[in-house]
């Protein structure tokens, strides 16, 4: 069932509630578990947007 899809949604809309650390992230779409970020994170980043000139 959705019990516990539903529980985990409610975890992390909990965390953003909260705007502790892992929430601020939850909101921007970063990693949450201190992975470096200028190189690699493309999977949670999602595709690259394109530079406009």
């Amino acid at each position: 069932e959705g019990d516990l899809r539903r529980e985990v949604s409610m975890n992390i809309k909990r965390l953003m509630d909260l705007g502790c650390f892992r929430g601020i992230r939850h909101r921007r779409g970063l990693p949450l578990r201190g992975q470096r970020t200028k190189t690699n994170a493309r999977t949670r980043k999602g595709p690259r947007r394109a530079i406009k000139k």
